[in-house]
C-alpha cells in the first residue's frame, strides 16, 4: 500500500491524504483524470506519475515547472518511505508513505543526519505561498488548501 498526503505549504500538516492498495502506477496532476487532482497553476495537467516497479515505486516528473525533493529538480527516482515531493519550485507538497515502512526509516536512512538549521532551510520562505484547490478524484467539492468551499468555481 502506498498512502499520498497533501501538506499545508507552511506549516507541513496534512491537508488531504489518498490511500492506494492495488493501483500499480498513480497520476498527480490538475486533470481530471488523475488519480490525484490539485488544482494550482503551476501544477500540469499530468505532473507526476508514480509506477510500481516489482516490490518498490518509482517517480516521474511529466509536468513543465517539475517537481522537486528537498529543493532539487528531479526527473525519476526511486521512491523512499517518508519522502516529501513539490510540485513546481513553489507548489504543493505531497508526502509519500509506503506500507510497512516506519516513517521516515528509509528517507532518514539516506539523507543522514541533518542539523537543525539544515532542517530549517528546507522549509519554503512565506513568499512562495500559493493559494491551490484539491479535490478527490470521486468528484468531491473543491476546497481551498483553507478548507474553505467555493461551488462557484469550477
Amino acid at each position: 500500500m502506498i498512502t499520498l498526503t497533501l501538506l499545508h505549504p507552511l506549516q507541513s500538516q496534512p491537508v488531504q491524504t489518498w490511500p492506494f492498495e492495488n493501483e500499480s502506477v498513480i497520476r498527480i496532476g490538475r486533470s481530471t483524470d488523475n488519480e490525484v487532482i490539485l488544482y494550482s497553476a503551476v501544477v500540469s495537467r499530468h505532473h507526476v506519475e508514480l509506477r510500481r516497479d516489482g516490490s518498490e515505486w518509482k517517480i516521474f516528473s511529466l509536468g513543465a515547472n517539475g517537481t522537486y525533493i528537498d529543493g532539487k529538480r528531479i526527473t525519476k527516482m526511486s521512491v523512499l518511505d517518508g519522502m516529501i515531493i513539490r510540485l513546481a519550485s513553489s507548489g504543493p507538497k505531497i508526502q509519500i508513505h509506503l506500507q510497512g515502512e516506519k516513517p521516515q526509516g528509509k528517507l532518514q536512512e539516506v539523507l543522514g543526519k541533518r542539523s537543525s538549521s539544515a532542517k530549517r532551510s528546507l522549509e519554503p520562505p512565506r513568499e512562495t505561498f500559493i493559494n491551490y484547490q484539491i479535490a478527490d478524484s470521486n468528484g468531491g467539492k473543491f476546497k481551498s488548501e483553507d478548507g474553505s468551499s467555493n461551488p462557484s468555481d469550477s
